[in-house]
């Protein structure tokens, strides 16, 4: 469109609607243009009279003046060939003042970087953000970390220079690390990176901003709402500064660890599935403890050298090994003398699945319409049964066919179904600052053991009962 290239080239919107008005309707009095653009006289003066002095506006010289202007294909070519004329004389000044540089005065920029003193500068717009990236990939020596948040690798593929900066610091030898939220819409553009660039897929991150070595941070502090416009908006803290480029480094690699790679997660959106691994916790504590008493052992050992004692010797020797005998036995309840957490570990894949029933259903916009298929999901697999009711409140009551039992040694799957339930709810609602889930007890009977209740700010308060 001509209008979005005339405010790229800086024009405003009045100037860009007076070009448009004119140049299909010239000789225009200044009264007729100030009511075309629904403004005053003395605003249409104003932007008359800027667009004269950069030689696309003319006027008569009657009374009242007359103003008409370049057509607007016109008027892109003169602003083009005005802009090409003045960065000739830039780069003309430029080389001719560079030849009296001093090997000194060249040193400059060196000394700066090397005080101690951190600096930092705000960047405005989008081009001038990625024009930075572009600069601190040329300059990268070892390391070069790229926070693309859901669409800055769109962002990126957009500015072709800076693209092309960063994988030619990959084919250098830099390391370029890209963390990313994936997005399927922007899949196709992971395929412009160099094959040695490493991309991860993080569920925790939105953020955008760029790390360089331990020098240079570049981080975000706003980002238009629409991700395909031209970024006028956008607005970044850039800060140099080698302790804090540390620091940034530090809770970037916390985040690289639990982040999963571009090829796994990239079957979400073409086999609609979450491969990602899973990381289980098997429990908490001391385990040289656990393991310690479970053997028999106080872990007391003497401070003193004492005569072999053969009888003693082997008399520890066969406790030990009976007690590790009776762990062998295949109960559960050995695993949790251990330390390890069974119930946890199993509502730790409820919880797994519950993510992917609400990944595989988050086209479905209203909740409702969610429930009515995490309920038809919950019957054909043979968990129980769940139903909603509007009665004294809205909720959705659950029923288990596997519900808690004391029997230490049964495999607890009831944590493994109400996880399924916890992570179905909390993803679903997880980027919804209105609302609050809380887990409940419940009367304790197999109908009645705990209840999820969704606290929804604008909306009535959903209450999930198991």
């Amino acid at each position: 469109m001509w209008d979005e290239l005339l405010l790229e080239a800086g024009l405003n919107e009045r100037e860009v609607r007076s070009i448009m008005i004119l140049g299909s309707r010239p000789k225009m009095k200044a009264s007729e243009l100030a009511k075309e653009l629904n403004t005053t006289r003395l605003d249409a003066y104003n932007s008359l009279s800027r667009l004269q002095e950069m030689g696309i506006v003319t006027a008569t010289a009657d009374r009242p003046m007359l103003f008409s202007s370049l057509r607007v294909n016109e008027a892109m070519e003169h602003i083009i060939q005005s802009r090409k004329s003045q960065l000739d004389r830039l780069v003309g000044g430029f080389d001719e003042l560079s030849k009296g540089i001093t090997e000194t005065d060249a040193s400059y920029e060196k000394k700066r970087r090397d005080i101690d003193d951190p600096r930092f500068a705000v960047l405005k717009e989008r081009g001038h953000i990625y024009n930075r990236l572009q600069k601190m990939a040329n300059d990268a020596e070892e390391r070069l970390i790229l926070l693309l948040g859901q669409f800055g690798i769109l962002h990126l593929c957009r500015n072709p220079d800076a693209l092309e900066a960063v994988n030619t610091a990959a084919v250098r030898g830099v390391v370029v690390q890209i963390i990313t939220h994936l997005d399927g819409r922007t899949l196709r553009f992971f395929d412009n990176l160099h094959e040695s660039i490493e991309v991860r897929h993080s569920d925790e991150l939105d953020s955008l901003g760029f790390v360089q070595d331990h020098a240079e941070v570049i981080q975000y502090l706003n980002i238009e709402d629409n991700p395909v416009g031209r970024g006028k908006e956008d607005a970044a803290l850039i800060i140099e500064s080698g302790p804090f480029a540390g620091a940034h480094l530090h809770l970037i690699d916390a985040i690289w660890e639990g982040a999963v790679h571009l090829n796994v997660a990239r079957a979400r959106f073409t086999e609609n599935q979450i491969n990602d691994p899973l990381r289980l916790t098997i429990g908490e504590g001391s385990f040289l403890k656990n393991v310690s008493v479970a053997l028999g052992f106080d872990g007391q050992l003497p401070e003193e050298d004492t005569p072999f004692d053969p009888d003693a010797f082997f008399a520890a020797g066969n406790e030990v090994n009976d007690a590790r005998m009776r762990l062998t036995e295949g109960k559960l309840s050995n695993l949790k003398v251990l330390g390890i957490d069974i119930g946890r570990m199993l509502r730790q894949i409820g919880c797994r699945v519950g993510q992917e029933i609400a990944f595989s259903l988050r086209s479905l916009e209203n909740d409702i319409e969610f429930l009515d298929e995490m309920m038809d999901w919950w019957e054909h697999a043979g968990l129980g049964l769940l139903q909603y009711h509007v009665d004294p409140q809205f909720h959705v009551s659950v029923g288990l066919n596997h519900p808690p039992v004391d029997d230490p040694d049964a495999l607890p799957m009831w944590e493994m179904d109400d996880g399924i339930i916890e992570g179905a709810l909390s993803t679903r609602f997880a980027k919804d600052s209105t609302v609050v889930i809380q887990r409940t007890d419940g009367s304790g009977t197999p109908d009645d053991l705990w209840h999820y209740i969704i606290h929804r700010h604008e909306y009535n308060t959903i209450e999930l009962e198991d």
